[in-house]
């Protein structure tokens, strides 16, 4: 079979099987990622507004926070039916949206709650979509997730195409406040998406079978509020996930942080940042998008997660070698963009696939404490990394893009070890 009849094929059965189920699944991510991504081009501005010195602060700041919600995510999960609780969480960050934009209207304290925002912004994203792969995870099978994972996420990437596109056409035209009431307005279609999915799942339990042969959806998991971290530390195969997320987490860092130093030093305006961060956005999501409508279903379902889930530290590794040679902003934004778009394309759904062997409080709780947690704590500690090696001890770019390749070349590692004992542990 060519590869033109497979791929034809590959996406009519996942049609005639999930169609519904997988409509309002893209369509759910699009919303989320719609709305976080007009989002984001603004809080990268205001992270930078001061200096980049202030970036390591910003992200400690929000480790604390995502600790102090941690618990009580966990007791909202233990004791709450999922099919509410999401609804009740994507309600209350809409909440959030209309106050910080009566802050920014008003021009109320706008230093600190621009930091606020900041901090608000990365705690939103990591919860959101933690939330909705664990939902993901909940309603398809192990099966049928490697097939159908990458499709929807490349709803997400449509959705953080149309993002910063709407910030591009709107700025100018509303101003930066009034993005947020349109943030919230695309992230309440995002419940309704819930609803229907919650609906759907509920006619045909046949389809909610997991590993642990746990049906009824409309029941709390139960369990410690502080699991996540319990359940972790009682599995070597989740301590080796929430490596993979810290390694991916200090990649992720000194590109971020070298992308604020190119963008900061290289545009004094706050409207051009912010829209050469939404260029880069924007970018980065058709490359996304590449990736997961014609290769990242395909591969994984005949490779298998192991192939999704080690390009990105390959990729990283020649990305770093380049910027050490040549740390330019052209290099560093094709960089950049392609790293970003393996990463949303390929990296995100094999990694969401890691845990579609593990149990359902291991799916809700170690997940998100991972998602969260893990990768927010890895932020802090690799943006001071980062921020010693460059202020304290004086490195460039290229130096420390040097000391990048070896961390990401043992990341490679780590993941085709757990790519492969997913594969051992599904079969």
């Amino acid at each position: 079979m060519n590869l033109k009849n497979f791929q034809k094929t590959f996406f009519m059965s996942i049609f005639k099987k999930e169609g519904a189920a997988f409509i309002w699944s893209f369509l759910y991510f699009f919303s989320i990622l719609t709305a976080y991504f007009i989002l984001r081009p603004i809080r990268d501005a205001m992270g930078i507004a001061g200096g980049t010195g202030s970036l390591a602060y910003l992200f400690s700041y929000t480790f604390i926070v995502m600790l102090a919600v941690m618990p009580i995510y966990g007791a909202l999960v233990a004791y709450f039916p999922r099919g509410k609780l999401i609804p009740y969480i994507y309600s209350f960050f809409i909440l959030n949206l209309l106050l910080f934009w009566f802050f920014f209207s008003n021009k109320i304290m706008m230093d600190l709650t621009a930091k606020v925002f900041f901090v608000w912004l990365s705690v939103f994203n990591v919860f959101v979509v933690s939330i909705f792969w664990s939902f993901m995870i909940d309603i398809f099978k192990a099966s049928d997730s490697r097939k159908i994972f990458g499709l929807i996420a490349s709803g997400g990437t449509i959705g953080s195409i149309v993002g910063p596109l709407m910030v591009t056409f709107l700025i100018d035209k509303v101003g930066t406040e009034s993005l947020l009431l349109v943030s919230a307005t695309i992230l309440l279609f995002s419940i309704l998406c819930v609803l229907r999915l919650t609906s759907l799942r509920k006619d045909n339990l046949s389809d909610m079978t997991n590993v642990q042969g746990e049906l009824d959806k409309n029941k709390a998991i139960g369990g410690s509020i502080m699991a996540g971290f319990t359940e972790i530390l009682k599995s070597r195969y989740l301590m080796g996930i929430s490596a993979l997320v810290f390694l991916l987490s200090l990649t992720a860092t000194f590109a971020y942080f070298q992308q604020s130093s190119l963008i900061y030093n290289g545009y004094s305006d706050t409207a051009e940042r912010i829209k050469i961060f939404a260029l880069i956005e924007r970018y980065v999501s058709i490359g996304a998008l590449i990736f997961q409508v014609f290769i990242s279903g395909p591969v994984m379902s005949k490779y298998g997660v192991k192939a999704g889930i080690i390009l990105l530290p390959i990729i990283t590794v020649f990305g770093f070698v380049l910027l050490a040679i040549s740390p330019t902003i052209g290099i560093f934004i094709i960089f950049q963009t392609i790293r970003r778009a393996s990463e949303y394309g390929m990296f995100v759904p094999a990694r969401e696939n890691l845990f579609s062997i593990v149990s359902l409080e291991q799916k809700y709780k170690a997940k998100n404490f991972i998602d969260t947690a893990v990768f927010r704590g890895g932020d802090v500690i690799n943006g001071w990394i980062y921020t010693g090696l460059n202020a304290g001890m004086g490195l460039s770019i290229a130096v420390i893009s040097m000391i990048g390749v070896p961390l990401a070349l043992v990341w490679g590692i780590l993941a085709w070890r757990l790519g492969k004992t997913h594969e051992s542990k599904s079969n």
